[in-house]
């Protein structure tokens, strides 16, 4: 390293619950040129995040509670993606524990260390490390119609799992049947939210019919049930594989809003299917 490349200050945000250790590393990482922004909690960490703009993160694992770092981590990625992140652990199997977890932290330095030699090996990661370029940010609509067509079938392959909704023999179209303009509805109502659009579930002729179409193939209304659930994780498994696209200032409501909608639509299908079962009730 040269000694250019040792005068170039890099701004810390170094995270510990623990007082003494925290001041100890705060020292030693100043004593070798770093600028250091010490903070006791995860909250006060989080704030620090959003107000300031940091080089690299130093957080302690557990404060005090396990995993606590995870969302300070998690927080510093999406918020300034390219800070270089070290989780400090007292725990020597988390490597092999939370091998995916841990992926959005770039190096694991286990408890006990040589304060002395966490400087260097700072210098020496951010000599290393590529720059991240960031991540276009989507909204959750616009994640669903980009991944329809892999949502329905991520959801024939969950339907096919199920050994409950298996004893009705069907053909993928007709195992799907409705699906696509269920999913299209929850689009239309994802894209509504937050306009002065009525935020409220929407009336879905296609649940209804995927009520009676469900009815007259043999389900059973635990079976309808099962359908919706299956749906569900099926959606929400898909913005697990986009959380690097995800823009996060509107997960939240968009979230509670494919819960609703869902539920919703399983509401309206059921009242289909009933209207179906009255009538061959009455015939």
């Amino acid at each position: 390293m040269t000694p250019t490349e040792r005068d170039i200050s890099h701004k810390i945000l170094l995270v510990d619950d623990d007082d003494a250790v925290r001041d100890m590393m705060t020292v030693s990482l100043e004593r070798k040129g770093f600028e250091v922004v010490a903070a006791a909690s995860v909250r006060e960490a989080l704030r620090l995040i959003t107000a300031e703009t940091f080089d690299i993160l130093i957080t302690d694992l557990h404060m005090p509670n396990p995993s606590d770092g995870f969302a300070v981590i998690t927080s510093m990625r999406h918020t300034q993606p390219n800070a270089l992140t070290l989780l400090l652990s007292g725990y020597p199997d988390v490597k092999s524990a939370m091998d995916t977890i841990l992926l959005q932290a770039d190096e694991i330095i286990l408890k006990p260390f040589e304060m002395a030699k966490l400087a260097d090996l700072v210098h020496d990661r951010m000599l290393s490390r590529k720059r991240v370029l960031p991540t276009p940010k989507e909204r959750v609509a616009v994640i669903l119609l980009r991944c329809t067509n892999l949502i329905i079938r991520d959801w024939l392959t969950e339907v096919g799992k199920t050994k409950a909704l298996n004893v009705v023999s069907l053909s993928e179209p007709e195992r799907t049947g409705y699906l696509p303009k269920l999913i299209d509805d929850l689009i239309v109502r994802l894209r509504a939210s937050g306009t002065a659009i009525n935020n409220d579930s929407i009336c879905s002729p296609a649940a209804v019919a995927h009520g009676k179409m469900r009815k007259s193939q043999g389900y059973t209304p635990a079976m309808l049930v099962q359908d919706s659930r299956i749906l569900q994780v099926t959606l929400f498994g898909t913005l697990q594989k986009n959380f690097s696209a995800l823009d996060f200032s509107l997960l939240l409501p968009d979230v509670m809003t494919i819960a609703d909608e869902v539920d919703s639509q399983l509401t309206q299908a059921m009242q289909g299917y009933a209207d179906v079962a009255g009538t061959t009730a009455a015939a």
